[in-house]
């Protein structure tokens, strides 16, 4: 599992002083870059020299507590499966021990044209050295 801190800032609060419910996505969409740069994969290489990227596919989100202005949370990302061109994977938010956000992602392995196309060979065994 890889995990990836951050601070709330007042920018990512609504008028009510909680994080707004968007900011979870960002915040996760960080925990994953940090997630596939700490394996190794070198996303913008990967576009220039391969065409390929990564793109959401699928979110299942839960939110379960609110998180206020100057948390310190965490972005915990784990892989839950591996497809052909899929990647599924769990990511929590926390502040100490306390999960305030759960999602499930499925991103997905894209050619330039935005078709689905099968995982490289070396990201794939990057992946799957991470654990499922």
């Amino acid at each position: 599992m890889h995990r990836f801190k951050l601070r709330v800032y007042y920018e990512d609060t609504d008028l009510a002083g909680i994080v707004y419910y968007a900011n979870y996505l960002k915040f996760i969409e960080r925990g994953r870059s940090e997630w596939v740069r700490s394996l190794g994969v070198d996303q913008v290489r990967l576009r220039q020299e391969a065409g390929i990227v990564f793109a959401v596919r699928r979110v299942e989100a839960d939110y379960l507590r609110p998180a206020v202005f100057d948390d310190v949370l965490s972005v915990e990302t784990r892989l839950i499966a591996l497809g052909g061109s899929r990647i599924e994977l769990g990511q929590n938010v926390l502040r100490g021990d306390i999960c305030l956000f759960a999602a499930k992602v499925t991103l997905v392995c894209l050619s330039g044209t935005g078709r689905a196309v099968r995982l490289p060979a070396d990201i794939r065994a990057l992946l799957e050295a991470a654990g499922i």
